[in-house]
């Protein structure tokens, strides 16, 4: 009697070819969606939206800017204030999706690209992780829908991530702001977000499992784990408030002075695993820290500012400022790591109390790799 025949598992997109770039690489566009969730931004809403008019106009200077409204009014509203600060719309385009919130970096895809395809098309794809509003929030299923929609408005390939654990098969969790790679296989990630029982993500999913799934899918064969994130992160120790890749052996660090402060051990410990970290090909990493604002509160509680949710764009960086005193050094730092982009600030002290900022809010699309590039 012959056997039935089990049919071998596709590809993961690394045994193809693909891999998680890094944010400095060549990008299509930023992808943003525009503000509308009050809650969000208590009593503060109004001047939300002027903030996200300020981040397009210097992004438009340098590449598509492609913006998620729900409808024809919201696209009308937004039009008027980017005219209004001169934008040039012919470098915006409008893209209609439902949102329950704006930060794309987390329900949005990520990004893959190869280096190396039989046709131009072939070398972009992404990766649709399952969103759950950061286990923590309800509303998200128009959130969870947003890669699906991209992958078909942009005709890409995309993969779904499953996991089996306790029997079952089940779509992995994960948020871009959960994770920084450097493009060439290591990946920054914190083991509050990732592998704490608190807001879990991936229930009963180990260490070695998540490592695994970074590899197949991204490319990312080296993660390097931090311990957790910043005091007012409301997403349990995102990575993006904290280090941050600038170039594929160099890694910026938030580092708090004032030895009272809550995140000051933390943030030591954090410092401490970077020096002690090597990359994929087991070099040691250049670690330079970058401070951290004055606390910013609203009613009494601490909100996540950190100068670590910068966004990398083409020939240019957007970095939060915080009406504080160590903005000036933050920007210098970034100015001298990024000699070859403009290093701009953005205010954020409104845009904060919505627990995210700059990174937070934009999700970069690759653009695809000349032929036999690398990087």
């Amino acid at each position: 009697m012959s056997t039935p025949e089990t049919a071998a598992p596709a590809p993961t997109p690394a045994q193809l070819g693909y891999r998680m770039p890094a944010e400095w690489e060549p990008h299509e566009a930023t992808w943003i969606a525009w503000p509308h969730h009050r809650e969000d931004w208590p009593g503060k809403f109004g001047p939300v939206p002027w903030v996200y008019v300020e981040i397009v106009r210097h992004l438009s200077r340098f590449e598509r800017v492609n913006i998620v409204v729900d409808g024809r009014r919201m696209r009308d509203g937004v039009t008027e204030k980017l005219e209004a600060h001169s934008v040039d719309l012919k470098q915006v385009t409008f893209v209609k999706a439902r949102t329950d919130r704006v930060w794309l970096r987390d329900s949005g895809p990520t990004f893959i690209v190869k280096d190396k395809g039989q046709e131009e098309g072939d070398r972009v794809g992404l990766v649709d992780w399952r969103f759950n509003a950061w286990a923590k929030y309800d509303d998200h299923r128009h959130d969870n829908r947003i890669p699906r929609r991209l992958a078909r408005r942009l005709g890409l390939k995309r993969w779904t991530p499953r996991v089996e654990c306790e029997g079952a098969s089940r779509r992995v969790v994960m948020e871009g702001g959960a994770i920084d790679v450097n493009g060439r296989g290591s990946l920054l990630a914190t083991e509050e977000c990732l592998l704490s029982d608190v807001q879990a993500r991936n229930p009963g999913v180990d260490r070695l499992t998540l490592e695994r799934i970074f590899a197949d899918y991204l490319a990312a064969r080296n993660v390097i784990w931090l311990n957790q994130g910043i005091v007012g992160d409301d997403t349990h120790g995102h990575v993006d408030d904290l280090a941050r890749f600038v170039d594929s052996t160099t890694v910026v660090t938030v580092v708090e002075s004032k030895v009272s402060d809550p995140n000051y051990e933390p943030l030591q410990e954090n410092l401490r695993r970077l020096q002690e970290a090597r990359d994929q090909d087991g070099q040691a990493l250049r670690v330079v820290p970058l401070p951290m604002p004055a606390p910013v509160l609203f009613d009494n509680e601490r909100l996540p500012a950190s100068y670590a949710n910068f966004y990398i764009a083409n020939s240019l960086v957007l970095v939060p400022t915080f009406n504080d005193p160590a903005d000036r050094e933050a920007l210098n730092t970034l100015a001298a790591l990024f000699p070859d982009r403009e290093v701009v600030g953005i205010h954020a002290v409104d845009l904060v109390l919505g627990l995210g900022t700059l990174h937070c809010l934009s999700q970069q699309q690759p653009a695809a790799p000349a032929e036999g590039s690398s990087s």
